[in-house]
C-alpha cells in the first residue's frame, strides 16, 4: 500500500516491525501501561476486564515471531503493519495486519468459507488479517496511542485497512480475539461479528488455593484435590521459571514438547525453536514456565505469558504420560500463580470444556469480518446470526454445569 493521506494524517504500511521504534509502537498497544509505569494514579480508569498491558500485541512478541521467521517469507503470514503517523511523523495508531494465504494459526475457522467462495469462482486468498498470530487471546487490535487526535486516528486506521484490503486485491480484513472498544467501531464500519467460546479462570480475591476451592461444591473440591495429588505422584515436581531462569537448556527442553504435541495435533507446529529464544531474551520477565521434572529431568511444560492482570496460558507438551500432570501443570498451576501474584484472571487457551470441572468459566470470544463481495457477505453473515445463538446458548448450559457451590442448595 502506498503512502495515503487522510487530511494531515498519513497511512502506511511497514513490512517489518523492526523499522517502527519499539516506544512508539508500544505506546499504541498498550497505553495505560505506560501511564502505569510512570504514574499508577494517573492512568485511565478501564474495563477490569480489560488487560492494560496485552503481550501479544507488543513490539517485542511481533518482532521475536518476525526475527524467527515465524512470520514472514513463505510462512504465509507477510507482515503489512498499517500505521497511522501524524504530520510531524508522530505514530498515533497502528493494526498488527497481515496478508495471508491461508487460514493456519488464527484459531477462528473460515475454511469452509474459503471453500464456498472458491467453488463459485472467486479468489479468497489473499486476505487481511489482523491479529496476534499463533495466539487465541482477547486483546487490542486497533492500537491508537492516548491523546486528543485518537478518534481521528481510529478512524483513519478503519479507512486503512479497507484502502489496503483493495490495494492487495485481498477478499476479505478478519479481525480475531477483539475487545471493546474496538468491536464497537468495526461494527460500526459494517464488519458482521462472530462469537465462540473459551474459559477463563476468574480471581474473587482469593488469599489460597483454599479460598478458592471453598466456592466449589464439596465433591468437586475433593475431587480437584485429589487430582492435584495423583498427578505429583511417582517423584514429580513442579519449578516455574521467568527471567534468568529461562536458559537454552530450558527451552531445548521445552520445545521437545510444544514439537511433540504440534506434531500430533495439526502435522507442523506453528512456532520454531528459534521463537522461544528470542522472545524469552526479548521479555522473558513476562513469560511464566511451568515445568514437571521427574528423575533429574523435565519431561512435561506449559509456557504462559503475563500481562497486568492477566496470565495467558498458551503451549503444553510432555514426554511421559502421567495421570493428571495436563491438568496440573497448565491450569492449577495457573491458578497458584494468580493467586500469588494477584492477578485478576488465568485464559487458559482455546476449546477445552475439560476447564470447566478446574474451576474455569465459559467466556464468550469476539471476532469482527469484512467481507467484500456481497455474494459472500450475505451467506456469511446469515449464517453467523444463527451460530451466535447457538453460541449464547452453549455459554448458559456451560455455566449450568459449572462446579461452584449453588446458594440454595446445602452440598456440604
Amino acid at each position: 500500500m502506498s503512502e495515503a493521506e487522510r487530511g494531515d494524517l498519513t497511512v502506511r504500511v511497514a513490512t517489518s516491525l523492526k523499522a517502527v521504534p519499539a516506544g512508539a509502537w508500544n505506546a499504541c498497544a498498550n497505553p495505560h501501561a505506560l501511564a502505569d509505569a510512570i504514574s499508577p494514579s494517573a492512568a485511565l480508569p478501564g474495563d477490569p476486564a480489560l488487560d492494560r498491558d496485552n503481550p501479544f500485541v507488543s513490539h517485542e512478541f511481533l518482532v521475536a515471531l518476525e526475527d524467527s521467521r515465524c512470520t514472514g517469507g513463505r510462512t504465509g503470514w507477510s507482515p503489512a503493519y498499517l500505521l497511522v503517523e501524524d504530520d510531524s511523523g508522530q505514530l498515533l495508531a497502528a493494526a498488527p495486519s497481515f496478508l495471508k494465504s491461508h487460514s493456519q494459526g488464527e484459531y477462528v475457522f473460515d475454511h469452509g468459507w474459503a471453500d464456498a467462495y472458491e467453488r463459485a469462482g472467486g479468489r479468497y486468498y489473499p486476505k487481511l488479517q489482523v491479529a496476534a498470530p499463533f495466539t487465541p487471546a482477547t486483546g487490542p487490535r486497533l492500537l491508537v496511542a492516548e491523546g486528543m487526535r485518537a478518534e481521528e486516528a481510529r478512524a483513519a486506521l478503519v479507512g486503512g485497512l479497507e484502502a489496503l484490503r483493495g490495494q492487495t486485491r485481498s477478499s476479505s480484513v478478519h479481525v480475531t480475539f477483539v475487545q471493546e472498544p474496538d468491536v464497537t467501531t468495526l461494527k460500526q464500519a459494517g464488519y458482521i461479528e462472530r462469537n465462540d467460546l473459551q474459559f477463563h479462570w476468574q480471581n474473587e480475591g482469593f488469599k489460597t488455593y483454599d479460598d478458592f476451592l471453598a466456592t466449589l461444591a464439596s465433591r468437586k473440591r475433593k475431587a480437584l484435590k485429589r487430582e492435584r495429588r495423583e498427578a505429583l505422584a511417582n517423584g514429580i515436581a513442579v519449578d516455574v521459571l521467568s527471567g534468568n531462569d529461562l536458559t537454552e537448556a530450558v527451552w531445548d527442553d521445552f520445545f521437545s514438547f510444544y514439537e511433540d504435541t504440534g506434531t500430533r495435533k495439526w502435522g507442523r507446529p506453528y512456532l520454531n525453536r528459534a521463537f522461544f529464544s528470542a522472545v524469552g531474551a526479548a521479555m522473558g520477565e513476562r513469560i511464566v514456565l511451568v515445568m514437571a521434572k521427574r528423575a533429574g529431568r523435565y519431561i512435561a511444560g506449559a509456557i504462559n505469558f503475563r500481562g497486568a492482570n492477566t496470565l495467558y496460558g498458551r503451549n503444553w507438551g510432555c514426554i511421559e504420560d502421567h495421570p493428571f500432570l495436563h491438568f496440573e501443570v497448565c491450569y492449577h498451576q495457573a491458578i497458584d500463580y494468580a493467586i500469588a501474584h494477584g492477578l485478576a484472571r488465568v485464559e487458559a487457551g482455546a476449546q477445552g470444556e475439560h476447564k470447566l470441572a478446574r474451576g474455569y468459566r465459559p467466556v464468550m470470544t469476539r471476532s469482527l469480518h469484512h467481507i467484500a463481495d456481497p455474494g459472500l457477505r450475505r451467506p456469511v453473515a446469515a449464517y453467523l446470526a444463527q451460530e451466535r445463538e447457538q453460541i449464547a446458548a452453549a455459554r448458559e448450559a456451560l455455566a449450568a454445569e459449572s462446579p461452584f457451590r449453588k446458594t440454595d442448595t446445602a452440598d456440604d
